[in-house]
């Protein structure tokens, strides 16, 4: 199992990116959620294969048709997570 934070800038609140982000980490099986953070970046936490986590990854510099992603960074993250994937509350 990997499992890592990112945290998404750009033009990425207002136009779905969290919505889109649950759906699609949900279609893969993933653990994890997403939330905005006031600094106006996105922020979420991926769960799964290592495979899988890197494909979502790769989505995530792409986003949702509305959204400009301009940079994805990647951290290790070694905090549990409860199965699913879930929108959480802004930070």
């Amino acid at each position: 199992m990997k499992r890592v934070r990112v945290v998404i800038s750009g033009r990425v609140q207002g136009v779905w990116f969290r919505g889109w982000t649950v759906d699609e980490a949900t279609a893969r099986d993933l653990d994890g959620w997403v939330r905005n953070r006031r600094d106006g970046t996105v922020e979420a936490v991926f769960q799964g294969p290592p495979e899988t986590v890197d494909a979502m990854i790769a989505l995530c510099r792409q986003g949702p048709p509305a959204a400009r992603v301009d940079a994805v960074e990647t951290f290790s993250d070694a905090d549990t997570v409860e199965p699913g994937f879930r929108q959480m509350p802004s930070d």
